[in-house]
């Protein structure tokens, strides 16, 4: 989402994942002059700034891959310090969504039904085919330059993604807002704190491809450009961090809030439940984490250890495996159309989620509180990792599953 100077039209752009959950937390107005400013460094708290400004929050592009739902029609604006002089809420900004769409089918699937529920919402959304070809991103940034360097806020839902990194040596922008709910969020806050170079978990300890040193001065800016600078001087550099993650190495300078799944329980839901258990799918497999034979044996093991006869598919799992996983395990395999939060908030769904570490254990408990369904996780066997796995694929998959609050622990299943 971008959002010009004066402008009363805010722009919202997703790459390859969904919209997010809402949009109060972001586009706050800034602390009225001489206030003390929010609490940074290793022990700061959370924030739910007041002052809500939607019109001043934009998000920039990136994979904002678990969000449950869309910014709400109902946020307003507040004056910061001070009531409307009628008492009257301001109507809500129009916004407008812009999805820089990707090529993997299952993802484009989710997000043109997000992109239906955005005009729902009374948003317009401009689908953009920014993979569509060689000359594709060109076409793309280019045509975004303009409102990039305009923009006061930049919101975006991937720091690891070229593309985002790429626009942000673009912007101008002094306020950055990293908005995502994948367990990615977790490794980048830690990469920040220690200032080490932004690679995704899975890829950490591997050799660097000719694509990522041809890449390295691009990634280097765009970890600047996300470093905290200035500190309260009015003119630096702001960065802010929204997830429901778990997130405790807080580098200094950068501001935490907290996604509650709020819009998303108002928006969907109570669900109906089924007597059985559901067991949602990851993409471990396919990022070369876990051997597929290994995963396929635990999923086997876990659905019959609990009586599970529906299988949630993670929207990068390949065909082929899915394939063999429905006729080796008889689970039923559903693509959801929407996001999983979404999904389990409508219904049907079990009164337990099986699930590996996933973001899913963080994000479930949050869309569904109030309700019965129990989440409940199964670590990842070592003995499941593959030859060429990151050598902190154990301690990052353990650090999802331990940070989990409000989960059930189940133990290691051990195939027949």
């Amino acid at each position: 989402m971008l959002t010009v100077r004066g402008a009363r039209h805010a722009i919202l752009v997703s790459a390859d994942g969904l919209l997010m959950e809402r949009s109060s937390d972001i586009g706050r107005d800034e602390a009225p002059a001489g206030s003390a400013p929010a609490a940074a460094g290793p022990d700061a708290s959370r924030t739910a700034p007041d002052g809500a400004d939607p019109v001043r929050a934009a998000v920039l592009a990136g994979r904002a891959g678990r969000f449950g739902g869309l910014i709400p029609a109902q946020s307003r604006r507040r004056a910061a310090g001070r009531a409307d002089a009628d008492d009257k809420a301001a109507p809500a900004p129009r916004v407008t969504f812009v999805v820089l769409s990707p090529t993997d089918p299952m993802t484009r699937g989710q997000l043109r039904r997000m992109a239906e529920l955005a005009r729902e919402e009374g948003h317009e959304v401009r689908w953009e085919e920014a993979r569509g070809g060689a000359t594709a991103p060109f076409r793309t940034v280019g045509g975004l330059r303009r409102l990039l360097r305009r923009a006061e806020r930049v919101v975006m839902g991937d720091p690891f993604s070229r593309y985002v990194q790429l626009l942000l040596t673009i912007t101008r922008a002094r306020d950055l807002v990293v908005v995502d709910d994948g367990t990615a969020t977790m490794e980048f806050v830690a990469q920040l704190a220690r200032g080490e170079r932004l690679v995704r978990w899975h890829r950490k300890g591997g050799r660097l491809s000719p694509r990522d040193l041809l890449f390295a001065p691009v990634s280097a800016a765009a970890r600047r450009r996300l470093t905290p600078e200035g500190s309260g001087s009015g003119r630096g550099r702001r960065v802010e961090v929204f997830s429901a993650m778990p997130i405790d190495e807080i580098p200094d300078g950068v501001v935490v809030g907290d996604n509650d799944f709020a819009w998303t329980r108002a928006r969907f839901g109570p669900p109906r439940l089924t007597s059985g258990a559901d067991l949602v799918g990851t993409s471990l497999v396919e990022t070369g984490v876990v051997d597929g034979d290994r995963y396929l044996d635990a999923v086997r093991a876990l659905a019959e250890a609990h009586g599970a006869t529906r299988y949630f598919a993670h929207r990068r799992e390949s065909a082929d495996k899915l394939h063999r996983l429905a006729v080796e395990t008889g689970l039923e395999v559903v693509r959801p159309d929407l996001p999983l939060e979404l999904i389990a908030r409508r219904g049907p769904i079990g009164r337990t989620v099986l699930s590996f570490p996933s973001t899913v254990v963080h994000t479930l408990p949050r869309a569904l509180a109030g309700t019965p369904v129990r989440v409940a996780v199964c670590d990842i066997d070592p003995t499941w990792l593959t030859a060429t796995a990151s050598p902190r694929a154990q301690g990052f998959l353990s650090g999802v599953t331990g940070t989990a609050r409000d989960v059930h622990r189940l133990a290691v299943v051990s195939p027949a």
